[in-house]
């Protein structure tokens, strides 16, 4: 890839570092503030299972919804416009818990966080997505997808990393002021971008006709244009543009359903089975993070230009199996540690996805098509908690019909076993051809 076109996306990535950076700093922390103002002085508690887990569905549901809605008005009015929105929504959580943790606190920020999280959730991805979609051609995109997540990567590193030497307290004050560091840094350092075709701001959002895409020298069902709000009739016909976008999305369906259980899960796994606590979580985190950075910015930019996207998906895929099953059946506290090798080839999936997808959807549509990965992966969110969190609380309490605190997580890794099935059923399609102005859609801010 050009020197010149990553430098060129260079606020974005300071960007999300820092928008990441803030995110990540509080997670380690959460299951410790979440079980002291719900259980204190225990290391099992149902409540603060269930609690979670209902968050995590009613986010899910929220941007299910918001997720396509967002890419979809991005592709009208600019990405740096839409990201205002998040970026800010993002700090009153953490400013909650940056003045106290105490159990009313915790309630407040629990209501805060999961009404913000219905916007906020999933939009910083989606919207760096469709911004590098926007100044990239096809070939380079793999590579670029894999940068971001490595960016990403790295911003959890960080975050993690300080958080293991902060105390409580002083962690959810960094997150607040980085978040604001991160939203003012966008809007003053972040140029706009905006579709490659699209005539500029004022273009009309409904229009009459269709627009056809066609792909593999076959014309393919044409996408209706999309209004402000997509329909259902939108999103499928989207959806049927492309045999490999709506492969992808299963795809995508299946490995945010086996994540969203993960997320819901292991955390209240290790803390009832091998009573870990928040400078474990973070070592943990910090360990996965460092392969994860490690393999995104060194060894997936090298691999992505010689082997098919689809191959690197369902290698990422199938590790994520093996990384789930290990955990399972953890006999030891060692064992998840050792378990976090497998983030080497893990983290080749969501970005080969991504570029997967883009790759059959016309430049007009990118912010529609990532929006729609994005709320299609909301959706597994919601149906995700409500699966496994009951059943991880039913296994780590001592009601359960047999011992097997790990159970719930070999029942997750079922579901990442289907999206590896399904990622070896995608075809190579001919990407959509970019119009010859690439990048002159740049607009400065």
């Amino acid at each position: 890839m050009e020197k010149g076109k990553l430098s060129g996306l260079s606020h974005l990535f300071v960007t999300v570092f820092l928008s990441g950076f803030a995110s990540f700093i509080v997670t380690p922390a959460i299951t410790d503030v979440t079980m002291s103002a719900l259980c204190p002085g225990k290391d099992e508690c149902s409540l603060a299972i269930f609690l979670t887990g209902f968050q995590q569905a009613i986010i899910g549901a929220g941007t299910m919804v918001m997720m396509p809605l967002i890419g979809n008005l991005s592709d009208q009015y600019g990405r740096k416009a839409l990201l205002t929105l998040p970026m800010a929504l993002s700090i009153f959580p953490l400013a909650v818990l940056a003045y106290s943790r105490t159990t009313y606190y915790f309630y407040a920020y629990y209501i805060l966080r999961t009404l913000t999280s219905m916007v906020c959730e999933g939009s910083m991805n989606c919207l760096a997505l469709a911004y590098l979609t926007d100044n990239l051609p096809g070939r380079h995109r793999a590579s670029a997808f894999g940068i971001l997540s490595g960016v990403a990567s790295a911003s959890f590193v960080c975050g993690t990393l300080a958080a293991r030497f902060l105390s409580t307290a002083s962690t959810f004050q960094v997150a607040v002021f980085v978040s604001m560091l991160a939203a003012v840094y966008m809007r003053i350092f972040l140029e706009e971008s905006l579709p490659d075709d699209a005539a500029g701001l004022t273009r009309p959002i409904l229009k009459e006709g269709q627009d056809a895409i066609q792909n593999d020298g076959n014309d393919l069902s044409n996408i209706a244009s999309f209004k402000k709000i997509p329909s259902v009739g939108d999103l499928i016909c989207l959806l049927r543009s492309s045999p490999s976008f709506s492969q992808a999305a299963v795809v995508a369906f299946f490995s945010s359903l086996a994540e969203g259980g993960m997320l819901a899960s292991t955390m209240y796994f290790l803390k009832a089975r091998f009573h870990f606590n928040k400078n474990q979580f973070a070592d943990l985190m910090l360990i996965s993070g460092v392969l994860a950075t490690v393999s995104q910015l060194l060894l997936m930019p090298v691999l992505a230009p010689h082997i098919e996207e689809r191959k690197l998906l369902s290698i990422g895929l199938l590790v994520s199996c093996m990384h789930g099953f290990l955990y399972s059946i953890s006999w030891s506290a060692w064992v998840p540690y050792a378990a976090t090798v497998f983030s080497i080839f893990m983290v080749f999936a969501p970005p080969c996805l991504r570029s997967i997808a883009s790759k059959q959807i016309g430049p007009r549509e990118q912010g529609k098509a990532q929006g729609c990965i994005s709320g299609i992966s909301s959706f597994a969110n919601i149906i995700s908690p409500l699966i496994f969190s009951p059943l991880t609380a039913l296994f780590l309490s001592e009601n359960a019909p047999f011992y097997f605190p790990g159970f719930s997580i070999m029942c997750i890794v079922l579901a990442s076993m289907i999206s590896f099935i399904q990622s070896l059923m995608i075809k190579s399609a001919p990407l959509i051809p970019p119009s010859p102005r690439i990048n002159s859609n740049r607009i400065e801010a």
